[in-house]
C-alpha cells in the first residue's frame, strides 16, 4: 500500500484525542487530514498540547461541521457520550464516507435501554447500535475487517476483560462471584475542569468512587454474560490514585480448579498475542510494566481462602484502553499488520 489512510479526529483537544494523535504521527501509514475540537476551534496543536510543538505539519482545530468528511477514511471519535453518538450518526459510511472508530461509551452497550438507565438518557442513535462490533481487538479480529461502526471498549472494561474472558469462558472460575477492585491514573477522568480533580484534590490520597454503580459496569457484565452464556453479575469498586495514566485491576474470583489450571487456560489464550502478556509465576502485574504502550500484563495468584484465586491485570489507560486499542482496531479494518504504528516499548521510569 502506498496511499496513505486520511483520519479525523473528533475531540483533539482531550487527553484520548491528544494521544490518539501522538500514535498517528508514528503510523507509517496515516495521514491526519482533520482535527476537530468545538470550544478550541481555530487554535493550533501547539497552542493546546506543548508535547505537539514540533510538529507544525498537524491541521488546525476546526468545528466538527467543517470536515468534509468524504475525503476521511476513519473517523475516530474521541468525544463525550452522547455527543459522539449524535454527530456520528450524520456521517456518511462507506462507500462514500469513512468507518467510524468510536472511543465514547454510546456502541459499547447493545441495549438501548440500558444504556438509557447508565448514562442518564435516550441514546442518540438506537439504529446504529446492532451494526457496531464491541472492539476489544484480540476478542473482535474476526468482526473488525468488515465494521463500520467500531466501539472500543472503556479502560477498565479493557483490563478486566482481558484478565478474565478466556477464564469464564472456559468455564475455569465462577462467574457468579467475581469482585474487582481498580485503580486508575487521573487522566481517566478527563480533561475538563473539575474541582475534584486539582492537584490538592488528588495528591497524597487514593478514593473510590461509582461506589456500586459505576457506567462501565454493564459493559463488561454484558462481555462476560455474552461467554458465560447466561447474565453476570459483577462486583466492581474503582480508584481514584494521584499519578497521570495507568491502570491496574485486582479481579477475586472463585474457582473449582487450581491456579496452574488457570495459568493454563491464559497462556493458550495469549500466547500469540503481540500486546497481552502472560507474565512468569509469581510476578505481579505493574502499570509500570506498560507505561505509555499499547502492552497489557495479567497474572494469577491463589488466594488463602480455599476455592479462590486473584487475577490481577495491568494496563496504559490512554493506550492500550483507549487510543492505542482505537489504532489496533484500524489496522485490522483496513488490512494492515496488527501491531503497525504501535510498535514502542513502555517507558521506564
Amino acid at each position: 500500500m502506498t496511499d496513505r489512510l486520511r483520519i479525523a479526529v473528533l475531540g483533539a483537544s482531550g487527553y484520548t484525542g491528544a494521544d490518539l494523535v501522538r500514535l498517528a504521527l508514528g503510523h507509517p501509514q496515516i495521514e491526519i487530514a482533520a482535527l476537530a475540537a468545538n470550544a478550541k476551534a481555530g487554535q493550533a496543536m501547539a497552542d493546546i498540547w506543548p508535547h505537539l510543538a514540533m510538529y507544525p505539519q498537524l491541521p488546525r482545530l476546526v468545528k466538527a461541521d467543517a470536515i468534509d468528511f468524504s475525503t476521511i477514511d476513519a473517523v475516530f471519535g474521541c468525544l463525550p457520550h452522547a455527543a459522539s453518538a449524535e454527530l456520528l450518526s450524520t456521517i456518511n459510511g462507506p462507500p462514500s464516507g469513512p468507518r467510524i472508530i468510536d472511543l465514547s461509551a454510546d456502541f459499547r452497550l447493545k441495549d438501548a435501554a440500558t444504556y438509557a438507565d447508565w448514562y442518564g438518557g435516550a441514546h442518540p442513535a438506537p439504529g446504529l447500535l446492532p451494526e457496531a462490533v464491541y472492539g476489544l481487538t484480540e476478542f473482535a479480529r474476526d468482526a473488525l475487517p468488515a465494521a463500520r461502526i467500531v466501539a472500543c471498549p472503556g479502560c477498565y472494561p479493557t483490563a478486566v476483560l482481558l484478565a478474565l474472558l478466556p477464564l469464564v469462558a472456559a468455564h475455569a472460575i465462577s462467574a457468579d462471584h467475581i469482585t474487582v477492585n481498580a485503580l486508575s491514573g487521573v487522566s481517566g477522568a478527563g480533561r475538563s475542569l473539575k474541582e475534584a480533580n486539582l492537584f490538592p484534590e488528588v495528591a497524597e490520597a487514593v478514593h473510590p468512587y461509582g461506589i456500586g454503580r459505576h457506567r462501565h459496569m454493564p459493559e463488561m457484565e454484558q462481555e462476560l454474560g455474552a461467554r458465560a452464556g447466561r447474565d453476570v453479575r459483577i462486583s466492581f469498586t474503582p480508584h481514584l490514585i494521584p499519578m497521570n495514566r495507568g491502570e491496574l485491576v485486582t479481579c477475586i474470583v472463585e474457582t473449582p480448579h487450581g491456579v496452574d489450571y488457570l495459568r493454563e487456560v491464559l497462556a493458550d489464550a495469549y500466547t500469540d498475542e503481540p500486546f497481552v502478556h502472560l507474565l512468569p509465576p509469581g510476578v505481579a502485574p505493574a502499570t509500570r510494566q506498560v507505561r505509555g504502550s499499547n502492552h497489557a500484563v495479567v497474572n494469577v495468584f491463589a488466594d488463602r481462602v480455599p476455592g479462590r484465586a486473584i487475577v490481577i491485570a495491568a494496563i496504559d489507560n490512554l493506550v492500550k484502553g483507549s487510543s492505542g486499542q482505537a489504532i489496533q482496531n484500524f489496522n485490522l479494518m483496513f488490512g494492515l499488520p496488527e501491531t503497525m504504528g504501535l510498535e514502542q516499548a513502555p517507558l521506564f521510569p
